[in-house]
């Protein structure tokens, strides 16, 4: 038996980790795990490139929910994975990995052993709750998560868990630039971040009066400024002419949404920066799906 799962990543509208209220939205960066039932007990990763220590807490945490001793399964599970969703840049690659192996594994597990399978929200928190025992995650990320795993955006909160709204994006372009030498100087400090808890609670608000692309920009102004990112490349993308730009979660990836008619103008900004990738995707508003 095989399940393939794709699971985006998601873009930052609003950073949870001032007020513990959050927004994302899903962007076409995807992870795909191929997993599949073996008649052996043992879990196998096969993967060099991808976190294999929070794939494996996925995989514990839905055997835990379903009260299964691994060391007396008589079977196993082994997954392949596929990823173009950049490693610790913002861009949400833990919520989309968790999302993914947490969703293909308990499918596996309860069609297997004639189990009731797991609904949207218990997938989600099974993979928030593993990417919080690895330490990859400061708020939970539920917005994250949540983004990833419905697609479109969503507005949340953190603390509770609780979604507050989620609607489909206008489908624009995805710009994404990556400096190959971010200038974050250290960890992130959480008091330092809460001090500019008022402004962020200004941002949030516009994202929950749906003004979702000034809530972006004063968001990653605001963040940007605080981890001392540079805020230039933003201001490029708006100057192109972007609908809206800002730092996405605690960085490095900046992110632009951007109209057909300003792609060519908002990438030719941003060559001229310093040295760095640009990457160009779109909106998902589909989520966290099996391929198979």
């Amino acid at each position: 038996m095989k399940k393939i799962v794709q699971s985006p990543g998601s873009a930052t509208i609003i950073n949870a980790m001032a007020t513990g209220f959050g927004s994302a939205f899903g962007i076409s960066l995807n992870n795909i795990i191929d997993a599949e039932i073996i008649d052996r007990p043992n879990i196998c990763i096969s993967d060099i490139n991808a976190d294999t220590k929070l794939m494996y807490h996925c995989i514990d945490k839905v055997l835990n929910y379903y009260n299964i001793n691994k060391d007396e399964l008589d079977l196993g599970i082994k997954i392949k994975t596929e990823s173009n969703v950049p490693l610790g840049s913002g861009l949400s690659s833990s919520s989309s990995i968790s999302n993914a192996v947490t969703m293909a594994s308990s499918a596996l597990i309860s069609e297997e052993l004639n189990l009731k399978p797991l609904n949207d929200m218990e997938i989600i928190n099974l993979a928030i709750n593993a990417s919080i025992d690895c330490g990859v995650t400061i708020t939970g990320s539920f917005d994250d998560a949540t983004a990833s795993y419905f697609g479109g955006i969503l507005i949340t909160d953190n603390t509770n868990r609780k979604i507050i709204l989620h609607e489909n994006m206008d489908e624009n372009n995805i710009l994404i630039y990556m400096p190959n030498k971010p200038s974050l100087s250290g960890s992130v400090d959480l008091d330092r971040i809460k001090l500019f808890s008022p402004l962020v609670s200004m941002a949030f608000q516009k994202a929950c009066e749906r003004d979702f692309y000034d809530a972006l920009n004063l968001n990653g102004l605001i963040y940007g400024t605080v981890l001392k990112f540079n805020n230039q490349i933003a201001v490029e993308a708006l100057n192109a002419g972007a609908l809206a730009s800002g730092l996405s979660g605690s960085g490095s990836a900046y992110v632009a949404i951007v109209t057909d008619e300003y792609v060519d103008d908002v990438y030719d900004a941003w060559s001229f920066l310093e040295e760095g990738e640009i990457i160009k995707t779109s909106v998902n508003n589909n989520g966290t799906k099996f391929l198979e």
